[in-house]
This record gives C-alpha cells, structure tokens and sequence, in this order.
C-alpha cells in the first residue's frame, strides 16, 4: 500500500484512473471535509457581519403589524440571532458542500471531467438557491398570511423572536432541498440503480410522495402544500428527462460499482 505524504497536503480531484486504498480514501474524505467546515466559517463570518439586514429580510414575509418579535429571556436575541446566522451559513455553504461531495463521491463511478463536475454543481447549486427563492418569494409569505389570520379574533397573536426564525429558516431550507429532486434522480440513474423508465412507471407513487413531503414541511396549510407541490411534479419530469438523456450508466461505471462494493481498490 503506498504511504500518504506526512504534512500538509493540497487538496486535488481524484480522477477515475487513480488507484485508492482505504488510507487515501480516508484522507480524501477528511481534506474535503476540512474544506467543508472552513466554507460554514467564513459564510457564518459574513452573515454575522450582515445580521442585521438578514433579520429584516426575514421578518418581511410577516403581515405588516407583526414584524416586531417578542423575547421572553435576556439570552434569546442573542442566541436567535446566532441560529439565524447559522442557518444562513448553512444556505450560503451549501453549494461547496454539494462540490465537494460530487467531487469525493464520482471518481468512484465513472470518468469524469472539470467541466462536467462544474455543470452538474453548478445545476444543483440553482436548484437549491431557486428553491430558497421560490420559498422566501412564494411559499414564506402566504403560509403565514394563512396562519395567522386562522381562527379570526379568537386569537390575539404574538410571535416569539426563536420559534418565528426557527420556522422560517426550517422551510427556507426545505424547499431548496427539495427543488434538488432532478439532481437526485439523475444521479440515481447515473449509478444504475434506477432509469428513466421506471421513474415514468412508477409516476402514480411518485405524486403521493411529493404530496406526503409538502405536506410534512413546515407551514402544513392546504394553500402552502399546493404551492410546493405544483413545482416538485414539474421538477420531477425533468428529472425524468434529465435520466433519460443523461442517466444511462456505462459498463465501466458498472464493474466500479462491483470493484467498490467486493472490497477493491477503485480503478
């Protein structure tokens, strides 16, 4: 088994002709992982600096009259904000994280070049921050038109500064993960595990899913379901497509499958 190189090590891709053993493998996974965590970092850094335009932008989707948030401890501004901040550390760094894990996971395989790796990153990454959009834009404000216009006078309504941004960074969140539906399927395609005739096959099951999961995001009001779900049945026939034209697996993707999965080095 060839030794790592003692010291620091720049941070290369592994193309599909390298050899690994697990050692290098590990290393592999630690070096993008280090990465990983310096992007939460420096997007936390940043949005400390902006927090307090980033508060405003998401008090905005509230109904005028109820963007001043209550706190019923002297600690919860500051740890509100802090989450807050976290949160959005996590959207800004998710498209080197979904870098790095393409980069870690694909040279195990099938061939791979730059440009191609930069495409299909570049596509994921559009699809989470247009998810984020479509939320904040879309989903965000009439949810809680909804809610908290529900039941009338009955209720005299005040938010909490932690439950309000813990609910709108949560669905914040859940919608960019979710618009990554074609990413997800046409990654499966690509692995061999499912093609683009049994997504078309199985379309009936794949609408109860979608509405199980707009169902199960946060807001949970019928107006809010509608809306997240209309776009994951357009997302999913592009997935569709996307497996179709870009999904078939090749023989040398196959025998990598096998050799990783026997407990071989990757060729």
């Amino acid at each position: 088994m060839p030794s790592l190189p003692k010291g620091p090590r720049r941070l290369r891709r592994i193309g599909a002709a390298d050899r690994l053993h697990v050692t290098e493998h590990l290393h592999e996974l630690r070096q993008r992982l280090l990465v990983s965590v310096a992007a939460l970092v420096v997007a936390f850094a940043g949005a400390y600096v902006f927090r307090d335009a980033l508060l405003s932008a998401l008090t905005l989707p509230l109904p005028p009259g109820k963007r001043t948030l209550v706190t019923l401890s002297p600690t919860e501004p500051f740890l509100t904000t802090m989450k807050v901040c976290f949160w959005a550390a996590i959207l800004a760094a998710m498209p080197v994280w979904l870098y790095q894990l393409y980069a870690f996971c694909i040279p195990a395989v099938g061939r791979q070049s730059r440009r191609v790796m930069l495409a299909v990153v570049g596509g994921a990454a559009t699809l989470f921050l247009g998810g984020v959009a479509f939320g904040y834009y879309l989903v965000l404000g009439v949810a809680l038109r909804f809610l908290l216009s529900f039941g009338g006078d009955a209720f005299v309504v005040q938010l909490r500064a932690g439950e309000y941004f813990s609910f709108a960074t949560t669905m914040l969140l859940a919608a960019g993960l979710v618009f990554e539906l074609p990413a997800a399927m046409l990654a499966f395609a690509r692995l061999g595990i499912v093609s683009a005739a049994d997504y078309v096959r199985q379309w009936r099951i794949a609408i109860v899913g979608i509405a199980a999961v707009a169902a199960v995001l946060p807001g949970g009001d019928p107006i809010s379901m509608i809306l997240l779900m209309v776009p994951q049945v357009v997302l999913y026939g592009l997935g569709v497509w996307l497996a179709r034209v870009f999904g078939a697996p090749t023989t040398r993707n196959a025998d990598r499958i096998e050799t990783s999965l026997a407990g071989g080095p990757l060729s």
